[in-house]
């Protein structure tokens, strides 16, 4: 008997990988520092705690990244 989680899509997108503060800042190419103080300000990329961890979420750094370019487009017009 096939192991199936009763009321499970099978074709739903994977879980977005998570990323540290570390690869995050490696990911921005900006310091660990500067993802901390836009945590503070608010005004970064979606982050959550998990335990005494800061947790990124892979699709919300894209997805943070393309509004900031999309912003930046829309100053230059």
């Amino acid at each position: 008997m096939p192991d199936q989680t009763p009321g499970r899509d099978h074709t739903a997108e994977p879980p977005s990988e998570l990323l540290t503060i570390a690869e995050a800042a490696q990911l921005l190419r900006a310091p660990v520092a500067t993802l901390r103080y836009w945590r503070h300000l608010g005004t970064g990329p979606a982050s959550f705690r998990l335990g005494r961890r800061v947790l990124y979420r892979s699709d919300d750094l894209r997805a943070w990244i393309d509004a900031q370019h999309g912003q930046d487009r829309a100053g230059r017009s």
